[in-house]
C-alpha cells in the first residue's frame, strides 16, 4: 500500500511501544480512533529499587511483548492479516528496552509484508491530544513534560516541530523522583508527590522559582531540586523533622509556576491561541488547574489530553505514525533504535 492509497482508505495501525517501564501495544484507525490500547506496567517492580533499573525493564519487555500484542489484537476484535501498518517506538528511551519493542516490530513487518514506522517517542506524547481531541489539528505550542524531557515546541504540521526552549539540566519529572526519594516517598514521584502536596499548607515553605535569563524558554529544575535537599538536611541539623506534606506542595507549587508562565509566554511569542500539553507529568493535576486558569485569562485555547494518554501507551504512538506515514512514508527494515534522538 502506496501512501496515495492510504489517504483513500481506513488504516489500521498496530503499534508497540517499549522506551522506558511500560510494555504497550495499540490498535488505532486513522491516527485518532483507539480500538484497544494495552498497557503492561513495571512500576511494582521498580519501586522497590527506587527507581526504573534498565536491565530489569528490559527482560520485562522480553517476557511480555509477545503477550499484550496478542491482547491489543483481540480487544481490537482484528488479526494480523487486518492491519496495514506496524509501528514502534524506536526512541528516545532505555536503549535495552527500545531494542525489544523495533525487533518485534521489524520481526511482524517482515513476516506479514507490511510497511513499518518508527515513532520518535516525544512526537507520540503529543499526538495523544489527536486521540483525546479530534478537532485538534497544527500548528499549535506543546508544553512537553515527562521524567526525561522537559520541552516547548511549536507544531508546524504533524510530522514537524520547532524546539523553542528544553531544559538545561533536569527534567520536571526527574526533578519529582529525585525529591521525592529525598523526603521519603519513594517510586514513583509524581503521584506520590501530588497526593502528600493535598494535605500539605502552601504557605509553610517557600523555593525560589528559576526563570533563568529574560525572555528564555529554557528550563533549569536541578537548582529546586538541591534546595529542597538543602532546607531539608539544614532543619534535620536543627532537630527538626520537615513535614513531607508542606516540602512537597512548596516544591509541586515552584516547578509548576514555572511550567505554566513559561508555557503561557511561548504561545504569546508565537503569536497562537492553542496551548497543548504532553507526557506524565501532564497528569498532573495542580499543573493542569493552574494551566486552566491562566489560559483563561489569557484567552488560550488548552488542550488536556486524559490523563492514561499522557503516560507511555502505545495508541500514542499508532497516532504519529498514521501521520509520519501520510506524510513521509515507510522505513525500511533497517530501522534502529537510538536511545537520544533529535526532534
Amino acid at each position: 500500500m502506496n501512501t496515495n492509497d492510504a489517504k483513500k482508505k481506513d488504516i489500521l495501525v498496530l503499534a508497540i511501544e517499549s522506551s522506558c517501564d511500560e510494555t504497550a501495544a495499540a490498535v488505532v484507525r486513522n491516527g485518532r480512533e483507539v480500538l484497544s490500547n494495552i498497557i503492561s506496567s513495571q512500576i511494582s517492580i521498580h519501586t522497590e529499587y527506587g527507581g526504573v533499573v534498565p536491565e530489569i525493564a528490559s527482560r520485562h519487555h522480553l517476557t511480555n511483548i509477545n503477550g499484550v500484542i496478542d491482547k491489543s489484537l483481540e480487544e481490537a476484535n482484528v488479526s494480523l492479516d487486518d492491519i496495514d501498518l506496524i509501528a514502534v517506538t524506536n526512541g528516545p528511551g532505555l536503549i535495552g528496552a527500545l531494542v525489544i519493542g523495533v525487533a518485534a516490530a521489524k520481526g511482524l513487518s517482515f513476516a506479514m509484508g507490511k510497511p513499518l514506522v518508527g515513532v520518535n517517542h516525544m512526537y507520540g506524547h503529543i499526538s495523544s491530544n489527536f486521540i483525546s481531541y479530534p478537532e485538534l489539528e497544527p500548528p499549535f505550542v506543546c508544553l512537553v513534560v515527562s521524567g526525561g524531557h522537559t520541552s516547548l515546541v511549536r507544531m508546524e504540521s504533524y510530522t514537524k516541530a520547532t524546539v523553542l526552549g528544553s531544559t538545561r539540566d533536569d527534567a520536571a519529572g526527574e526533578a519529582f523522583d529525585k525529591v521525592a526519594r529525598v523526603i521519603g516517598l519513594g517510586y514513583p514521584g509524581g503521584p506520590k508527590i501530588e497526593k502528600a502536596a493535598k494535605d500539605g499548607n502552601p504557605d509553610a515553605i517557600y523555593f525560589k522559582r528559576v526563570y533563568l535569563e529574560k525572555g528564555s524558554l529554557d528550563f533549569s529544575f536541578s537548582g529546586i531540586k538541591t534546595a529542597v535537599l538543602n532546607f531539608v538536611n539544614s532543619e534535620r541539623q536543627k532537630g527538626n523533622e520537615p513535614k513531607t506534606e508542606d516540602v512537597a506542595i512548596a516544591f509541586q507549587d515552584a516547578v509548576v509556576e514555572v511550567l505554566v508562565e513559561k508555557a503561557i509566554s511561548a504561545v504569546k511569542e508565537m503569536g497562537e491561541k492553542k496551548l497543548v500539553i504532553a507526557g506524565g507529568v501532564a497528569a498532573n493535576g495542580k499543573l493542569r488547574d493552574e494551566l486552566a486558569r491562566r489560559c483563561a485569562e489569557e484567552n488560550i485555547e488548552l488542550f488536556l489530553p486524559e490523563k492514561i494518554l499522557c503516560t507511555d501507551n502505545a495508541a500514542m504512538i499508532g497516532s504519529a505514525a498514521y501521520y509520519k506515514y501520510i506524510a513521509d512514508g515507510a522505513d525500511d527494515l533497517s530501522l534502529d533504535a537510538y536511545a537520544d534522538i533529535d526532534w
